[in-house]
């Protein structure tokens, strides 16, 4: 019962996310999205899956890079994501992608059907990444490969007061354990329990942008895993949060704009032949 809260929880928060996460997030998250794709080494060709894809940021670089002849299938539990991702792919036009509101834990998906496996920034949403990465394994090729990137330490992550200052305000259960598969070797140990060989995983850091203190406030609160319980804010709240949010990112202000730390982990692991 407390996963299906907590899923319920990240499918309507990112609902409402969806139409501000692009804008907030787009740039500051473009260098951890280049290293996963970058990883995955994508060949014209190949069949991925694209497991959390959110808006379709890493989806669509990914379609490009399998063409032609390739294909990627994108899922995401949150309707509002899947929606925005499908307006978008109809304005741009690649044929060689589709959409699919779809729970990470349990993939509706035949077992060994691609040859490729990404999720970014999705797993510390997920109640069991775990068992989530253990899907992405089922669905892979003998031979194929994952890979996953997530928020690393916490102390490295300069805009991670946020959630607390949330919480101040109202019991998000937004994400309990966020920065689990961020600390130390966790998520090389999550690749091997879900049955992946030899995973490889590295630490990178990284400065995130934002043109504004209005802007830095809008990606945290409004697109990002915040923006359920934002909603819930009046008016006095959501000026007390910004306040305090500000005053927690002050020391990373630069002229008008925020160079922001943050920190990724992002690993590799293949399927026995």
């Amino acid at each position: 019962m407390k996963d299906d809260f907590q899923r319920r929880v990240q499918r309507y928060g990112w609902d409402r996310a969806a139409g501000d996460y692009d804008s907030g997030w787009q740039r500051p998250l473009k260098p951890a999205q280049d290293e996963l794709l970058a990883r995955a080494a994508l060949q014209p060709g190949h069949n991925v899956l694209d497991v959390a894809c959110g808006t379709g940021l890493v989806t669509f670089p990914a379609a490009d890079a399998v063409a032609p002849g390739g294909r990627v299938v994108a899922t995401d539990l949150s309707a509002g994501m899947i929606g925005r991702a499908r307006t978008v792919a109809q304005e741009r036009g690649p044929r060689n992608v589709s959409f699919a509101r779809m729970n990470a834990e349990a993939l509706d998906l035949p077992d060994g059907t691609f040859d490729v496996a990404l999720c970014s920034l999705g797993l510390m949403y997920v109640p069991d990444p775990e068992r989530a990465l253990r899907e992405m394994h089922r669905v892979l090729a003998p031979g194929g490969r994952a890979v996953a990137v997530v928020w690393g330490a916490r102390t490295k992550c300069g805009w991670a007061e946020v959630f607390p200052i949330v919480d101040r305000r109202v019991q998000s259960d937004v994400c309990p354990l966020f920065f689990r598969l961020g600390a130390g070797g966790a998520l090389d140990a999550a690749f091997r329990a879900a049955g992946f060989a030899s995973p490889t995983s590295d630490r990178f850091r990284v400065v995130l942008p934002f043109d504004s203190g209005a802007d830095a406030c809008k990606a945290v609160f409004e697109g990002g895993p915040a923006a359920l319980a934002w909603r819930t804010f009046d008016d006095e709240q959501r000026e007390a949060a910004r306040a305090e949010y500000l005053d927690a990112i002050a020391s990373y202000r630069t002229g008008r704009g925020y160079a922001v730390p943050g920190e990724f982990v992002v690993t590799r692991g293949s399927k026995r032949e």
